[in-house]
């Protein structure tokens, strides 16, 4: 079995901010406002993927934030929420998934309440704290940059990652990321092979974990990646050009 694990927002689908041209279809709603978009190509070429591998959406969103998403191809049987967190199936929670998750966190726990404790005191924040199903913690700041600096050095970064993506700040158990995610589901579901396409820090470890990893132009060096990954030409839309590369993968594969 071929699996293919894709991360969503920049890599599949785009924020009304992004110019992607005037073929596309909305594809999230929030508060009344369409807030997010697919390019028809890529609804073409995930529609056709989805006939041939199994694709698993993997995604720092969390359960509500991913249940507003409509790619408009059906409800995928498995999707990877939380930062791997939490897995759905055909759409429900998975208890067993969940629990392990939570055990596997454990050590991390005092460092993660001890960050919660600190932020909740900065006046640089400027959104509510949010405990993410008891998994990781996110917030928004000014000076990301500064806070996110501070964390590490009053946390135990042996037990937390901590980082910004923009204002939004993270802290995040060592234990819960993608890549992990990637190999309990690869044990669970019994696949030999993977292909995963991210765009951001959280999709390295996933992007480590498969055999072959789709990232945009430029990814390998802006993270200073030290392992083999297939960077998409830079004048094409991310989200099209690496589903047209999957679609080329799994074409060889079935003419071997």
């Amino acid at each position: 079995m071929m699996i293919f694990f894709t991360d969503l927002d920049n890599t599949i689908i785009y924020s009304y901010k992004h110019d992607i041209g005037l073929r596309k279809r909305n594809v999230e709603i929030y508060q009344g406002r369409e807030i997010s978009f697919i390019t028809e190509d890529t609804y073409a070429y995930l529609k056709r993927l989805r006939e041939q591998i199994l694709v698993i959406p993997t995604s720092t969103r969390t359960v509500e934030q991913y249940e507003r998403i409509d790619l408009g191809v059906g409800v995928f049987k498995y999707a990877l929420v939380c930062n791997g967190g939490v897995l759905l199936e055909n759409g429900k929670k998975v208890d067993w998934w969940y629990n392990e998750s939570i055990k596997e966190i454990r050590d991390s726990k005092d460092t993660v309440l001890k960050g919660i404790r600190i932020l909740d005191k900065d006046p640089r924040r400027t959104f509510e704290l949010r405990y993410i199903e008891n998994l990781f913690v996110f917030t928004k700041c000014d000076s990301p940059e500064d806070v996110v600096d501070e964390l590490k050095g009053k946390l135990d970064e042996k037990f937390v990652d901590i980082f910004h993506n923009g204002t939004k700040v993270y802290i995040v158990p060592k234990a819960l990321n993608k890549g992990r995610a990637v190999k309990r589901f690869m044990d669970y579901i019994g696949a030999k092979f993977s292909i995963a396409a991210g765009d951001s820090e959280f999709d390295i470890s996933m992007l480590k974990a498969v055999d072959i990893g789709l990232v945009p132009f430029a990814f390998t060096s802006q993270f200073c990646i030290d392992f083999k990954l297939e960077e998409m030409e830079s004048n094409k839309i991310f989200s099209d050009a690496l589903l047209l590369r999957c679609l080329e993968i799994i074409s060889k594969a079935e003419q071997r």
